[in-house]
């Protein structure tokens, strides 16, 4: 069972006169008790799942373009596939688990989990562009269902007070495995014969490790006094989205979510950016999502603790301008060798550190626990669809004008996409997330 301490922030579900209950909350100064367990768990399942994944994410760009010879489009079309999908698939994610009862978070994401590590040994079959695109839209379905499930089950371990720092934690151990990930595929490419199979079948066989811990080790119950306010909860309601989408808070952070996710162009045109602009061997171009590993890693905690001071949604907006820096260094004559690589790359992950988990956990404070898993998914699905749409239009724009022409439009559209967020979300008034959307409307 979950070891949370609800006894001191109020929750989602606070009544509608409580004005301590709001969707970007700051906390009293306290004592702070320690994570629990389940935090440090899934962070543990993520650790090792993202090792496979990223082994994967790491050679898949230079495999798809260099090895099979695909057109800069049609890794757009995939690149949008393997990050996109997921956004069909999220709200199904959510809601199923919050149908499951106490045990639904759980068996849901484990059911994703294991979905992602059957495709690993997929790609060593596979070799036309419709088929690794059908492989990659099952491995990111796993992704799409397991990510609501997962994070809502850290909101409800985590006390509201600190939900910043256990998404940060969260993050961090996630991040340690993507930083490991890149590391290992780096090493098979240059010891194996066969680079590319190796990397995929030692990705499998480490995928199917995380889904071993998930179930052996994760608890399948909710903590007892969110499964009391689960059972005394009316049923959901016919219509979620709408329902969610009522809510002002949640409306508002899922509008920002698709205004920036619009504007941000995906990790693997920003690395293969770096690597024709610096002219990179191809051995090395697994090292280049280290450095934003790295920084994610090394950020994603303190910014976490910082979002649960200053705010999240102000630390949100903040990371989108770490992005706009990086964007607009790729713009710099590439006179500035690795200086200008290192650069970008510990922007692009203060982004991420300033970004994802902080996103979750403001996500988290706005819907009650009863629909935690289908309000995560709302906001999650609208920031992947929009970056899936990103990553088609600027895959054409790169084939259609060139790198540094698409990487301008993408400067351009990011800044302003950052101001309009910047007054949406100061518009937002902290107001209660009540069992009713109704009564929140505005």
């Amino acid at each position: 069972m979950y070891l949370a301490d609800r006894r001191s922030a109020p929750s989602a579900s606070a009544p509608p006169g409580d004005r301590r209950a709001t969707t970007d909350h700051r906390p009293r100064r306290r004592a702070v008790s320690a994570l629990p367990p389940t935090v440090l768990v899934l962070g543990t399942v993520s650790l090792i799942t993202d090792i496979s994944s990223e082994m994967v994410t790491a050679v898949l760009p230079l495999y798809l373009v260099a090895e099979l010879g695909l057109s800069s489009w049609g890794f757009g079309v995939l690149d949008g596939v393997y990050n996109g999908v997921s956004a069909l698939v999220r709200l199904v994610g959510g809601r199923l688990s919050d149908r499951g009862g106490g045990g639904g978070h759980k068996t849901v994401a484990a059911v994703g989990y294991g979905l992602s590590a059957l495709c690993k040994p997929l790609l060593l079959m596979v070799h036309s562009l419709p088929l690794i695109g059908a492989v990659l839209a099952v491995d990111r379905t796993g992704k799409g269902l397991r990510t609501a499930p997962r994070d809502a089950m850290i909101s409800l371990a985590a006390e509201p007070a600190v939900r910043g720092r256990a998404f940060g934690v969260h993050r961090a151990m996630d991040t340690a495995g993507a930083l490991c990930g890149p590391l290992v595929a780096f090493v098979l490419l240059r010891v194996a014969a066969d680079g590319y199979d190796a990397v995929f079948t030692v990705s499998f066989c480490v995928a199917v490790l995380g889904v071993v811990v998930l179930l052996l080790f994760v608890p399948r119950r909710l903590p007892d006094a969110a499964q009391a306010t689960a059972e005394r909860a009316p049923a959901a309601p016919r219509t979620p989205v709408r329902a969610l989408l009522a809510r002002p808070q949640v409306r508002r952070l899922t509008g920002c979510a698709v205004l920036l996710g619009l504007t941000t162009v995906s990790d693997s045109f920003l690395y293969l950016t770096l690597q024709r602009r610096l002219d990179l061997p191809t051995g090395w171009f697994p090292l280049l999502p280290l450095g934003t590993a790295a920084a994610f890693l090394l950020l994603a905690v303190p910014l976490g603790a910082v979002a649960d001071r200053i705010g999240r949604r102000r630390l949100f907006l903040a990371g989108h301008l770490a992005l706009l820096g990086a964007y607009g260094l790729l713009l710099v004559p590439s006179a500035g060798g690795a200086a200008l690589v290192c650069a970008v790359l510990v922007l692009h992950g203060s982004f991420y550190a300033a970004t994802d988990g902080v996103l979750a956990a403001a996500t988290a404070d706005a819907v009650p626990e009863d629909a935690r898993g289908s309000g995560l998914a709302v906001v999650q699905t609208g920031q992947t669809a929009a970056r899936f749409v990103c990553s088609l239009a600027f895959g054409a724009a790169w084939t259609a004008w060139g790198d540094r022409t698409a990487v301008l439009t993408a400067v351009i559209g990011l800044a302003l996409a950052a101001a309009v967020s910047t007054f949406l979300l100061r518009r937002a008034v902290p107001a209660p997330a009540s069992d009713s959307p109704a009564k929140d409307a505005r």
